[in-house]
C-alpha cells in the first residue's frame, strides 16, 4: 500500500546524498518533493501541512546544520515525524480489572468488523486469553453464520443465539453474552455489531445502545484503509456519534494509497492499534508506529521478523541444530533442510518476510515475482527421495534422479539443481556455525577466522627474509650461530624473556593473574 510513497520519498533523500551542508534551497526543494509524495498518497490537507511545517523547521535548525551527514539527519527527522502522525507510541489493550473484558467492533458495512472478529480471537488466543465472540450483527444475511464459521477456523467460541437476517435484539444479545461469558469463564468478550454502507441516525444509535449495554472497556473502530480520505470523515463521524478508543486499520495488503492510515491517528486523536493485512486469519498484528514509519522509509521491519521467528521456531530446536552444524557439513541432512523450509513457510509468505529486511525496496520487483510454490515443489522432491538419499545425498546418481523427479513431478534437471544448492547451503550453514563467516568474506572479528584462512595466516608466517646484501646477511648469519651456542649451553634466553638457567625461581605472578588462575 505504501510502495509508492516509499518510492518519492526515497528518490528525494537520494537528492540530499552527498552534499556535505544542506542550503535554504535544499530544504525547500526536498520539503515540496515531501508534500507532493503525501499528497499523492491521498493523506489528509492538514496533516501534510503539519508534518511539512515540523520537518522544515527542524531541517533548519541545529541538529542538521551542525550534522558530518545533513542528509541522513533529515531522513532522522522524516522518520520521527512520521512516528508521530502515526500515533507515536503503540497502544496496547486495556484489560478489565475482573474478567470478562468487553471489546466493541463498530464501522461501516464491509470494512471487515466480521472477519477482524475471527481475527482478533486467534490473536488473543494465542496471547493465553479465552475469547468468546458475539453475534450482534443480526441485520446483513448470513453474518451470524459468517462469524460461526470464522470463530470454527480460528479455533474460539462464538455466541450467537439468534439467527440473525433481521430477526432477534441486538442490544439483548450483547447484554446476555456478558453473563453467558462469566458462566463459562471466558474473559474476554467480543462484540461483533451491524455496519451501514454510509452514516446514518439509525446505525448511530444501535451501535450507542449496544455501548451502553455493555459497557466496552474498548471500543475499536475497524476502517478498510483502501476508502481514502472517506476514512477520516468516518472516523470523525464515528468519535462524534458512538465515541471510540483505537483504531483497527483492514486491506492494508491492498494496492490503494495508503494516505487513510497517515491521517486518521492525527485528524482523530485516536491511536491506531492494530492492523490486518492480508486474507489469512493469521495476518493480523498489533501496530507499531515506528515500525510502519521504518518499512515506510525503505528501512525494513527487523523487530517484527523476530517476533515472528520467535513464534514459529522453537529455541531448543535451533540449539540442537546448531550443534549439528558446529559438527561438520555432514551432519546437516537434506531432512534437517526440510525442517527449517517448513519452518519458514509457517512465519508466512516469503516475499512479505523478505520486504521486512532493509533495503528490500530496492528489488522490490523481483520480491513480488516470488513463486511461494517453489517451496511445495522442493518439499516434494525431498520427500519423493529414499531415507538414504536424504541422509547422504551424494548417492543420487542419474538412475535415482529421474526416479525422484517421477515421484514428485518435476525435471530431472529441477533434482540436480536442489541437490547442488543444498550442498552450497550446507557448506555456508557450516561454516557460519564455527564462526568463518560468509564464504569469500574474513572471519567476523571475535567469532574466530575461516579454516582456510587460518592456514593461509600460518603458511606467510613461516621463514624468515634474508637480506639481498651479503655482507648483513654473512654477519645475520654469524650472530644467529652465536645465540644458538649459547642457547645449547644453557645461557639466559628461555621463554617468556626469563633465564634458562633459572627457569621463574625469582619470578611472582601478580595477584590479579594469581586470583584469575586460582
Amino acid at each position: 500500500m505504501f510502495d509508492t510513497l516509499s518510492d518519492r520519498l526515497s528518490a528525494t533523500f537520494k537528492s540530499l546524498r552527498g552534499k556535505g551542508r544542506l542550503s535554504e534551497q535544499d530544504i525547500d526543494s526536498a520539503a515540496r518533493e515531501i508534500r507532493i509524495a503525501l499528497l499523492e498518497a491521498d493523506v489528509a490537507l492538514p496533516v501534510v501541512r503539519a508534518f511539512i511545517s515540523n520537518v522544515k523547521e527542524r531541517a533548519r535548525g541545529a541538529e542538521v546544520s551542525k550534522a558530518l551527514n545533513p542528509s541522513q539527519q533529515v531522513i532522522k527527522i522524516v522518520n520521527e515525524e512520521l512516528i508521530g502522525i502515526l500515533g507515536g507510541e503503540t497502544r496496547r489493550l486495556r484489560f478489565a480489572k475482573t474478567a470478562p473484558t468487553v471489546i466493541m467492533l463498530a464501522g461501516l458495512q464491509g470494512a471487515g468488523k466480521t472477519t477482524l472478529a475471527g481475527k482478533l480471537g486467534l490473536w488473543l488466543k494465542g496471547q493465553g486469553h479465552a475469547p468468546l465472540l458475539v453475534a450482534c450483527d443480526l441485520q446483513r444475511p448470513n453474518a451470524v453464520n459468517q462469524l460461526s464459521v470464522v470463530a470454527e477456523r480460528a479455533g474460539v467460541a462464538v455466541y450467537a443465539p439468534q439467527p440473525g437476517n433481521g430477526v432477534g435484539d441486538p442490544v439483548q444479545v450483547a447484554k446476555d453474552s456478558i453473563e453467558y461469558a462469566r458462566t463459562k469463564q471466558y474473559d474476554i468478550v467480543i462484540v461483533d455489531t451491524a455496519g451501514r454502507l454510509g452514516i446514518d441516525q439509525e446505525l448511530m444509535q444501535q451501535a450507542a445502545d449496544i455501548r451502553d449495554a455493555v459497557s466496552p472497556d474498548e471500543v475499536l473502530f475497524v476502517v478498510d484503509a483502501m476508502i481514502g480520505q472517506d476514512a477520516v470523515n468516518t472516523a470523525e463521524a464515528f468519535r462524534d456519534g458512538v465515541g471510540f478508543d483505537g483504531v483497527v486499520l483492514s486491506k492494508l495488503d491492498g494496492d490503494a494509497r495508503g494516505g487513510a492510515a497517515l491521517s486518521i491517528a492525527h485528524v482523530t486523536g485516536r491511536q491506531i492499534m492494530f492492523a490486518s493485512n492480508g486474507e489469512k486469519l493469521d495476518d493480523f498484528d498489533a501496530f507499531h508506529p515506528d515500525r510502519m514509519a521504518s518499512r515506510i522509509l525503505g528501512m525494513g521491519d527487523v523487530l517484527s521478523l523476530i517476533e515472528k521467528a520467535e513464534q514459529t521456531f522453537s529455541q531448543a530446536e535451533a540449539e540442537k541444530m546448531a550443534a549439528k552444524l558446529a559438527k561438520g557439513p555432514k551432519e546437516f541432512t537434506l531432512d534437517d533442510f526440510l525442517a527449517q523450509m517448513e519452518q519458514v513457510r509457517k512465519m508466512g509468505s516469503i516475499s512479505k518476510l523478505l520486504g521486512m529486511l532493509p533495503g528490500m525496496g530496492q528489488i522490490k520487483d523481483q520480491i513480488n515475482n516470488i513463486d511461494e510454490r517453489d517451496v511445495d515443489r522442493t518439499a516434494a522432491i525431498i520427500k519423493s527421495m529414499t531415507p538414504a538419499e536424504r541422509q547422504d545425498p551424494t548417492i543420487i546418481n542419474g538412475s535415482r534422479r529421474a526416479r525422484i523427479a517421477k515421484g514428485s513431478g518435476v525435471e530431472v534437471s529441477a533434482v540436480k539443481n536442489l541437490v547442488e544448492r543444498f550442498f552450497e547451503a550446507r557448506k555456508m550453514m557450516s561454516r557460519m556455525a564455527q564462526g568463518g563467516g560468509m564464504p569469500g568474506m574474513p572471519g567476523i572479528p571475535g567469532m574466530g577466522g575461516g579454516p582456510g584462512r587460518q592456514k593461509k595466516q600460518v603458511k606467510q608466517a613461516k621463514g624468515k627474509r634474508k637480506s639481498g646484501n651479503p655482507m648483513k646477511r654473512k654477519a645475520d648469519e654469524a650472530a644467529a650461530q652465536a645465540r644458538r651456542e649459547q642457547g645449547a649451553q644453557g645461557a639466559p634466553g628461555g621463554a617468556f624473556g626469563l633465564p634458562a638457567g633459572q627457569p621463574g625461581q625469582d619470578f611472582e605472578l601478580p595477584d590479579e593473574f594469581k586470583k584469575f588462575m586460582g
